[in-house]
């Protein structure tokens, strides 16, 4: 059960039968005040040794802290339902600078959700960012990412570039980096949904790359 101290914050923010239908950006700007109200004690919620499930592991836990965890879970499975029933993309887009150049890059917020035909934005999206990797990355070493870098080579790429459904960029200063990805657009990022969801990592740099995190 979620226990509110004011209000239903779905109600407040207008979120409900007959509301007008917000935006992602809208969405999101919602989603970081509910997550401010959250960490000041605003929501609660007063099951949280019972969805534990372990008294001795609530025992060891801060319970009020667990508590704020779960409402704003809650929170945001309630925005996920919105979205679905309304149709709203969790898809939005952000500027990738490289070497004087920009591209739109369209990606699955993480505090929301993707809908019916957002991973094919992401798919539709593919050739121009692979497009502008291989522009801008002219002159530097490319590399392909796994336990260690190492260069790319003529058949990973044709291998990536066949397997992978969609793609992301991230640039520093000095780097550019490509990812191609197949599966899940939620669980791509992480290694626990290899083989079914999974993304290869490619990136341009002067010498051997600085930064292995993306």
């Amino acid at each position: 059960m979620l226990f509110l101290k004011d209000s239903d914050p779905l109600e407040a923010f207008g979120i409900g039968a007959g509301a007008m239908t917000y935006t992602a950006q809208e969405l999101i700007a919602i989603l970081d005040r509910e997550l401010s109200a959250v960490w000041r004690g605003e929501r609660i919620t007063l099951s949280s040794a019972e969805r534990l499930g372990n008294p001795v592991i609530a025992k060891a836990l801060n319970l009020d802290q667990v508590g704020k965890v779960f409402a704003y879970q809650d929170f945001r499975r309630q925005i996920h339902d919105y979205q679905i029933e309304q149709g709203v993309s969790g898809v939005v887009w952000r500027s990738c600078h490289f070497r004087g150049q920009t591209v739109q890059v369209p990606e699955v917020h993480n505090q929301l959700t993707p809908i019916s035909g957002d991973k094919e934005i992401l798919i539709g999206a593919k050739e121009e960012l692979v497009n502008f990797w291989q522009a801008n990355s002219a002159g530097l070493k490319r590399w392909f990412l796994a336990h260690r870098p190492r260069p790319l080579s003529a058949a990973t790429w044709a291998t990536v570039i066949r397997e992978g459904e969609w793609a992301e960029l991230e640039a520093t200063q000095t780097e550019l980096f490509l990812r191609l990805c197949w599966g899940d657009p939620l669980e791509a990022a992480f290694p626990r949904a290899w083989p079914e969801s999974g993304c290869y990592r490619l990136v341009a740099a002067p010498g051997e790359p600085s930064d292995l995190r993306f």
